[in-house]
């Protein structure tokens, strides 16, 4: 067996099947058990019971949804611009699952005489490449609004590119020092070139400091932290800053037009990349797939690494669902408001300050 493996894992070709079937394998699932977790979570906070009837627990109750809406009659609308109208739920899959392509979800493991990276693939410009993939997400809605052919799916596809374009940028500023604080750990000898690949980050962050605190980023990093976190839940339209899709406002904003497994595309989407947020924000603040390891035998001891980092995206994600259970929608000029006058603000006054403090701690004070 360890040759077979050794022997797929070390033709490229095949490698990235494997590994491109894998995670698309693991969205799937995590999708499925992400959408019982939420309502069960939300049942529990609104004392109610939530799925209990397909499987124990309610575990299958998405996967019969899943089924539903995969054998659901599609309704076409007479006025819609067929080709963009059937594009656009495509259009939302494909970045969800590239975005977590590049993230690592687990320390590299030996099989052989071949090291396997647990990552899709390890680009050197890995922040680049999430910020790129997020950012074409909007054309997805956008173009489900514009091409239903009704006037609530184009407010809802409207008001997403505002909402994106406005929270886009604040994510954006949130991830520059992480990089800054990056490339000075690698001058002081840490690990090596290549500071906005995300598997070094993770190196960087291993660790501690004086014995007690890890060398996790959001230790130094703490409002980039918080304004990434609010512009993620922005950004993957969640409430309150769901917005996109207002039932008493705009019906079901951008996707009302859509039923059956195209609904559903959009449906997936919004969870993959709430879970992509997550992860993206365990790897690059809270040291990804770092933590003990609790001396396990070497033949367990590869899965704790992904433990620990399902284990912390999940944590992130129960937040998701603590919002959603608990604060109300915020009205839409509130929405912009706090993009354009507090989080964008905070975050260059964060970006300006921080560059300061490193500046002086690199080269010491101009006038000495």
């Amino acid at each position: 067996m360890t040759a077979v493996l050794e022997a797929i894992f070390g033709n490229a070709f095949w490698s990235a099947v494997v590994k491109t079937v894998v995670v698309f394998a693991i969205l799937m699932v995590n999708t499925l058990f992400l959408v019982w977790f939420e309502r069960r979570v939300v049942a529990f906070m609104q004392n109610r019971i939530g799925p209990n009837r397909a499987g124990p627990m309610g575990l299958l109750q998405t996967l019969a949804d899943g089924i539903k809406l995969f054998f659901k009659e599609q309704i076409t609308p007479r006025k819609v611009e067929l080709g963009m109208y059937l594009a656009a739920p495509v259009a939302a899959m494909i970045p969800a699952f590239l975005i977590f392509m590049v993230i690592p979800f687990g320390e590299p493991i030996t099989i052989g005489n071949t090291v396997v990276t647990l990552q899709g693939a390890d680009l050197n410009v890995g922040l680049l490449f999430i910020l790129a993939m997020s950012s074409l997400a909007v054309y997805s809605i956008v173009l489900a609004g514009w091409a239903s052919g009704s006037k609530y799916p184009l407010l809802g596809g409207v008001r997403a590119t505002a909402q994106m374009i406005s929270y886009e940028a604040a994510m954006g500023l949130a991830l520059v020092p992480v990089v800054l604080f990056a490339s000075i750990q690698i001058a002081d000898g840490s690990v090596g070139v290549g500071t906005m690949s995300l598997s070094r980050l993770v190196e960087l962050q291993q660790g501690s400091f004086r014995g007690f605190i890890p060398g996790w980023f959001v230790f130094w990093l703490l409002p980039s932290f918080i304004i990434f976190m609010i512009a993620a839940v922005a950004e993957t339209n969640r409430a309150p800053f769901d917005l996109v899709e207002a039932e008493s406002e705009i019906v079901g904003g951008y996707h009302t037009e859509y039923s059956g497994i195209r609904f559903a595309f959009f449906f997936l989407a919004e969870y993959i990349n709430m879970f992509n947020v997550s992860a993206i924000a365990v790897t690059v603040f809270l040291g990804g797939w770092l933590g003990p390891d609790f001396g396990l035998p070497s033949g367990i001891a590869w899965a704790m690494p992904i433990m620990w980092f399902l284990l912390k995206t999940y944590a992130l994600l129960f937040i998701f669902v603590w919002l959603r259970a608990t604060l109300p929608r915020m009205r839409y000029d509130q929405l912009m408001t706090l993009g354009w006058k507090r989080l964008i603000p905070a975050g260059l006054a964060w970006l300006i300050l921080f560059t300061l403090v490193q500046a002086f701690r690199s080269f010491g004070a101009p006038w000495s």
